[in-house]
């Protein structure tokens, strides 16, 4: 698959939450190849460290402006040093790097909790809107500013919290059977924290729906060389990296 590494420009950064931001940069041979689900390997420093690159997802792309987005939550070393880059700043970026979601679907509905939504607003922008539901799912009211993000790309959002303080009291399960008995939708994808994804796969294939997962593992390399983002995959081991990230909820065995 199409790789490429470029000097990116920072276009600019957005702050989302009190540790969760938006940059955007100038990279216009990935944006033009990037798909839904796949990732690029951040240099977040030139200096001697951190040493290795950061993966992260693709979340918007602007394919008119050459611009695509990461959206980061801001915990160690590599991310401090990420929020504090300026506009027109540079970062070394390799990329597009992975297998994507499958786009076939006719009536997708989307399943996000977490940062687990960021490449999910690549896919939504990736359908017809009035085609797209979102189940998506926080701690909190104050997690759910992704609904933002969403409000121009999906049909119907459906909102659950853990404490109830926005849409429906619980985990995204907690309305995701009903929404599936109605039969409306032909395909769902799903990308959050490991058990979310589990429990979410295991609902859908019950329903007999087709199910796709993004999963994420710490990638040393990004490539397919060092083997750390290995999973067990039905008869063989799959490497997050390069067999995925995205893969269908069947071909998983050990998340």
């Amino acid at each position: 698959m199409s790789k490429t590494m470029v000097d990116a420009k920072v276009v600019c950064q957005i702050v989302l939450s009190e540790d969760v931001k938006l940059i955007e940069v100038f990279a216009p041979d990935i944006a033009c190849i990037a798909q839904p689900g796949q990732f690029v390997n951040v240099q977040v420093s030139k200096q001697a460290a951190p040493l290795l690159r950061r993966p992260f997802g693709v979340a918007e792309v602007n394919r008119e402006k050459g611009t695509f987005t990461m959206i980061y939550r801001i915990m160690g070393e590599a991310t401090k040093i990420l929020a504090n880059i300026c506009n027109n700043d540079f970062i070394n970026i390799i990329g597009p790097l992975g297998h994507g979601f499958s786009l076939n679907a006719k009536r997708p509905l989307l399943v996000g909790g977490g940062l687990g939504l960021a490449p999910l607003v690549y896919l939504a922008q990736s359908f017809s809107k009035d085609s797209v539901e979102i189940v998506m799912g926080g701690r909190t009211a104050k997690e759910l500013f992704w609904t933002e993000l969403f409000s121009d790309k999906v049909n119907i959002m459906h909102i659950t919290t853990d404490d109830g303080s926005q849409g429906t009291k619980g985990t995204v399960n907690a309305v995701l059977p009903q929404l599936l008995k109605s039969g409306k939708y032909d395909c769902v994808y799903v990308c959050g924290p490991v058990p979310m994804m589990q429990a979410v796969a295991k609902v859908v294939e019950t329903a007999g729906i087709p199910c796709q997962v993004s999963l994420e593992k710490y990638m040393a390399c990004g490539l397919g060389a060092c083997l750390s983002c290995s999973c067990g995959g039905v008869g063989k081991r799959l490497k997050v990296c390069t067999d995925g990230p995205v893969f269908w909820s069947t071909e998983v065995e050990e998340w």
